[in-house]
């Protein structure tokens, strides 16, 4: 069962008791001591690998090298044991909160792991850095790190449900810095006060723009979830010492949602769980067959699909054109109808280019697949057939598919569209796919042995076989790990990965 937490502007002189604000309410949830049930908990384990994997393929980028640095840059904080780094060794620690944002950067560099879209997107996976930071730092037990993650996950989902950001330009990871402060709360076994204080200060912190991903995308965009889960971190650590944070964060005349979103007379309708309620939205939630941007994901199996089926399609002298005929989010975000030139330049950024439909789906076209490095390397973006293939590729909105996107019933949300490609000789080849295959509710829907496979091919080039068993049994066993074994939930490259990676100098 589910409360209802309706949203509104309130003036300063109505006096909006903090009962009554939604900071409060996500206190009470993250507080409420109810257990997690057996398909969350097996769901949470999945992610935790999930990001361990994306992580491990991301060790050695510049981005994901410039975060550890700067974190082991930094000593641990005297008030624990400190956090562990991804690829560093289990000893090596730094204090928790740029632990988060190093490993923060290390799961989000390469765009490949869990989402949710609803009102606006996220990636609640993003949650789990910097509650396994603060937890390795405290010495929590695993049961304790699962409470805490699955929080975290319902905090941003319910949030993501409800209140759209992207209209407005400000980034998802606002989203973001309240779910993980709240998770971190449930870790630790908050009051609501305390956890309402974290809540306003992550939120009043973590509000930026959407510049992030527009235009040409710079490194930043890895950055800006992992900064969100940092602040998260921060804003804990001055609650618990009795600060406070500004109030009511959400609600005030002059704050995020009269300011930043709807205006003064704006109002939402937030879902969260009732007392005593298991928290288990990470069930709505789903992951990354490819490393690109989610709606691209389906499209990817499209084409792979059309590849085998249409092999004319490929070559683009046999081709007119190619419109993609998708939602709202697809076609403005990373289609045609951003109007960003450099979704259609063989030079841009891999940031860019992964935010960028029609090369997506001329790679995957030619290729019949697509992988999370060669797909995107200067060479293959400038290949002289694709670049003339992609030229040809646009999209379309279509009411319907945007219907479809914003529908509440998951048994229709779809995140695909049709394609409809116009050969030279004026055949016309259709074809449309709603859901990517490994959705919940796509061809191949991801289970555990999916997540683990993943795993295994994204860690084999960085960790030994023997590290590889060794993560997996610890996060396959987290509901019953001790302190000392949260302490190990980490992975370790193999001797020389790091050091062939860079390591840049900075002020610190």
């Amino acid at each position: 069962m589910t409360v209802t937490h309706h949203l509104r502007v309130h003036r300063s002189d109505e006096h909006l008791a903090r009962e009554g604000q939604l900071a409060w309410h996500i206190a009470e949830v993250a507080a409420d001591p109810v257990e997690v049930d057996a398909d969350t908990t097996d769901m949470v384990i999945n992610r935790i690998i999930d990001n361990a994997a994306v992580a491990a393929a991301s060790l050695t980028r510049a981005p994901v090298s410039a975060a550890r640095q700067q974190a082991l840059d930094h000593a641990v904080s005297v008030g624990g044991d400190g956090a562990t780094i991804f690829g560093c060794a289990l000893e090596r620690r730094t204090s928790p909160e740029w632990a988060a944002w190093a490993n923060g950067v290390a799961v989000r560099e390469l765009d490949y792991h869990d989402t949710f879209l609803a009102a606006d997107y996220s990636h609640p996976g993003d949650n789990i850095p910097p509650i396994l930071a603060v937890a390795q730092h405290v010495g929590a037990d695993g049961r304790a790190l699962l409470r805490g993650i699955a929080t975290g996950y319902e905090i941003q989902i319910d949030l993501v449900r409800a209140i759209c950001l992207h209209k407005h330009k400000i980034d998802h990871v606002a989203h973001l810095g309240p779910s993980a402060a709240a998770g971190i709360g449930t870790l630790l076994d908050l009051p609501v006060e305390t956890i309402y204080q974290a809540v306003g200060q992550a939120l009043h912190t973590t509000t930026a723009t959407r510049q992030s991903r527009k235009g040409e995308i710079s490194t930043w965009k890895a950055h800006a979830p992992a900064f969100a889960g940092k602040m998260a971190v921060e804003a804990v650590d001055r609650a618990m010492r009795g600060e406070t944070s500004p109030s009511p964060i959400y609600e005030g005349e002059d704050g995020v949602i009269a300011w930043m979103l709807d205006g003064p007379d704006a109002s939402y309708d937030v879902p969260l769980p009732a007392a005593g309620e298991p928290k288990r939205a990470i069930l709505d939630s789903y992951t990354k067959e490819h490393s690109a941007e989610y709606q691209a994901q389906a499209w990817i199996d499209l084409a792979r699909k059309l590849h085998g089926e249409h092999p004319v399609a490929t070559d683009p002298a046999n081709v007119a054109s190619i419109v993609l005929h998708t939602s709202h989010h697809t076609h403005y975000v990373i289609g045609s109808g951003a109007n960003d030139p450099q979704k259609y330049d063989p030079t841009a950024s891999r940031e860019t280019l992964d935010h960028s439909i029609p090369y997506i789906f001329a790679v995957a076209l030619q290729d019949g697949g697509w992988h999370h490095v060669d797909s995107y390397t200067p060479e293959r973006a400038g290949r002289a057939d694709t670049v003339e293939l992609w030229q040809k590729i646009t999209t379309a909105e279509d009411a319907e598919w945007t219907r479809r996107y914003h529908s509440d019933d998951p048994n229709e949300k779809a995140f695909g569209g049709r394609v409809v490609i116009t050969l030279a000789d004026g055949t016309v080849i259709e074809d449309e796919i709603a859901v990517a295959d490994a959705h919940p509710l796509g061809a191949r829907p991801f289970v555990r042995e999916d997540y683990v496979r993943k795993f295994r091919l994204l860690a084999e080039p960085v960790l030994t076989p023997e590290e590889i068993e060794r993560f997996l049994d610890l996060a396959e066993r987290l509901p019953e790990l001790t302190a000392d074994e949260v302490r190990q939930l980490s992975i370790v490259a193999k001797p020389g990965v790091l050091a062939a990676a860079p390591a840049p100098k900075g002020l610190f």
